[in-house]
């Protein structure tokens, strides 16, 4: 009776022309790209650029990818350096052979340099791209399923991979997805991360030791079960070796770490923070410029008509008293002169008159000097 299970592609490859397009350099890809967004992301929620993740990438990825293939043609050289073996497939990454470890380790070299360019700590920065690490490890598994290795031992599970290649000492038939399991594994480890990153606040590098101690526990039992060709010391797999190791160095790193740096890092970017207040308070200072501007030109306006009204009006009041005084000023002589006239006796009228005549002129000068002052007065206010 047939069993359920989970096909293996017929083709890993598909030509476009000339151009072939690989399904594990695919997995690889895709996955750089949803490490990168969601660093992205995290780095930009902990006050960091948006742009910076993918800057410090540009480093990493490049060493990462070198770093992985030598640990995995270090470690499997009997299948690149042995009789019969062409050494130049040593460099045929997208055939698959990518080592974690070595990614991780010279991957965490090239982002030393390119945090170093900008002035930013690595365990900050390795903090925010943890999960998407992990979650591009998940996506990246796949590609195994496209080469059809990397799987487990023998079953008759309903979920076990249907192994169709006899190429490199395959033997066609059912076996354990370790690709599936590590994928899932991952995806649950990078969930973790998220989860206590935010539930503890953790910082200084201690989100991606947890992510690399939780991945360990993993890749020890699913390395466990594959039946690819390995090194083997003390009847283990040279991976799970090194996967004990690296989990003891993680959780040590974890508990020092949190001891000696407790809390998370205030500033991941410097000045991150501060050019996007300045870019702030300088749309505001030039707002309240112009309004305080705009103020001083309404009150200015003011203050101008109000003394331009007010100096007309003086100018008029001014002009209108002085001439009503000369009127009144020039009436009273005329009256002074009638009077004169008609009182007047002969010989000491007649000299009363001049006399009179005399004073009257006196006063009628001072009068309009008078006046004649309060009009330039008037004019000068």
């Amino acid at each position: 009776m047939d069993i359920a299970y989970i096909p293996s592609p017929s083709h890993g490859v598909l030509h476009l022309g000339p151009i072939p397009l690989r399904g594990y350099a695919f997995c690889i890809i895709i996955g750089v790209f949803v490490a990168v967004w969601l660093g992205n992301k995290r780095w930009i929620a902990r006050g960091g650029r948006a742009g910076t993740v993918a800057d410090i990438a540009v480093w990493a990825v490049p060493f990462g990818l070198v770093g992985g293939r030598l640990y995995h043609v270090i470690t499997d050289y009997e299948l690149y350096f042995s009789e019969g073996r062409d050494w130049v497939d040593a460099f045929k990454v997208w055939q698959g052979g990518l080592g974690i470890w070595g990614a991780i380790a010279l991957g965490a070299v090239g982002a030393w340099i390119g945090c170093r360019r900008r002035g930013i700590p690595l365990p900050a920065w390795a903090d925010a791209l943890a999960p998407g690490i992990v979650f591009a490890q998940a996506i990246g598994r796949w590609g195994n399923w496209f080469n059809q290795e990397l799987y487990g031992k023998a079953t008759d599970l309903p979920w076990a991979l249907h192994i169709t290649s006899a190429t490199d000492g395959r033997v066609p038939g059912y076996y354990h997805p370790t690709f599936l399991y590590e994928s899932l594994w991952c995806v649950g480890v990078g969930f973790l991360v998220i989860w206590a990153d935010r539930r503890f606040t953790l910082g200084h590098g201690r989100a991606f030791a947890l992510y690399v101690a939780a991945y360990c526990v993993g890749r020890g039992w699913i390395e466990y079960m594959r039946v690819d060709d390995a090194h083997h010391f003390l009847g283990l797999r040279l991976n799970d070796w090194t996967a004990m190791v690296v989990f003891v160095l993680a959780v040590t790193y974890i508990v020092v770490s949190a001891r000696l740096r407790p809390g998370r890092e205030e500033i991941v970017e410097p000045g991150a923070d501060a050019s996007g207040e300045d870019e702030g308070d300088g749309e505001a200072g030039a707002g309240a410029s112009v309004g305080l501007d705009k103020k001083s030109g309404e009150k200015s306006d003011e203050k101008s008509g109000e003394k331009a009204g007010t100096k007309a009006e003086k100018k008029t009041d001014g002009e209108s008293g002085g001439k009503n005084g000369v009127d009144e000023k020039a009436d009273e002589k005329a009256a002074g002169e009638g009077a004169g006239d008609a009182d007047a006796e002969p010989g000491a009228g007649a000299t009363s008159g001049v006399s009179a005549d005399a004073g009257a002129a006196e006063a009628s000068a001072d009068s309009a000097g008078a006046v004649k002052s309060e009009a330039e007065s008037a004019k000068k206010g």
